[in-house]
């Protein structure tokens, strides 16, 4: 497969932090319409990695390529237009406005000034967020003021919220957290039916999570690449065990 085949590709990247290689010459390959799962220990720098990947920080070298397009230096917001999508641990969704409201305000139309303006809730606008809302499994909560969600449907809300932007790459950082059993089921779920048109990367360290939802994991130690592949080949691989049980 040559480079041009991946939803993204980043080549021995690295980045410092006072000294300390917080990544370390890391190369990674997603393939379009991948889920792929990275784990590890704290400390591993797995969110440095997404930091890196979305914009939020600047590598110290090396390269991070999405759709073919060099994008290690360009602003975060750049990076958005283009279709990279990135979710945090905490949800940041509008408390006081409701589900419909918050996947609207989401819509790539208003984000500019401009856009803001002379932004009217279309059809389009209104076609987009019933097909989210249905896909977050919201449909039914459109009109419920998003404060008043459980936990795990805010954080539906929020990758709704980025969904809106059709992006051709997802990040999720813990996207299960704090979550009931069955709202991690209905994740699962979820994170499978949108995998089918943009590539996603998840951070996770819910193991049984990590088996029923990824296609392929990589194991982060030390901002480095440990170990990749099916979840049966890396459970199975003794650095890998070595790492976990050292911790």
């Amino acid at each position: 497969m040559s480079n041009t085949d991946f939803a993204l590709a980043v080549e021995d990247l690295s980045v410092s932090f006072d000294g300390f290689k917080a990544i370390d010459g890391l190369t990674l390959y997603v393939d379009r319409n991948e889920l792929r799962v990275i784990i590890g220990p704290n400390g591993a720098g797995k969110t440095t990695l997404l930091d890196l990947i979305c914009g939020r920080t600047r590598p110290s070298s090396g390269s991070i390529k999405f759709k073919n397009e060099e994008m290690s230096q360009l602003p975060e917001h750049t990076r958005v237009r283009k279709g990279i999508g990135r979710k945090f641990q905490t949800p940041s969704i509008y408390e006081n406005l409701t589900v419909f409201q918050n996947l609207e305000v989401s819509f790539p139309r208003g984000r500019s000034v401009l856009g803001a303006l002379f932004f009217r809730c279309d059809a389009e606008v209104r076609e987009r967020v019933q097909a989210v809302a249905a896909e977050i499994g919201l449909a039914d909560l459109l009109d419920l003021e998003a404060g008043l969600l459980s936990h795990g449907q805010k954080q539906w809300l929020e990758i709704g919220m980025l969904l809106m932007q059709e992006p051709e790459l997802l990040m999720l950082d813990e996207p299960i957290a704090g979550m009931s059993a069955r709202e991690r089921e209905l994740t699962a779920d979820l994170l499978q039916r949108i995998c089918t048109e943009r590539a996603v990367i998840v951070i996770e360290h819910d193991m049984d999570f990590v088996k029923r939802i990824a296609h392929k994991v990589t194991v982060m130690h030390q901002g480095r690449i440990l170990a990749e592949g099916p979840m049966e080949k890396v459970q199975n691989d003794p650095r890998v065990i070595d790492v976990y049980l050292g911790h």
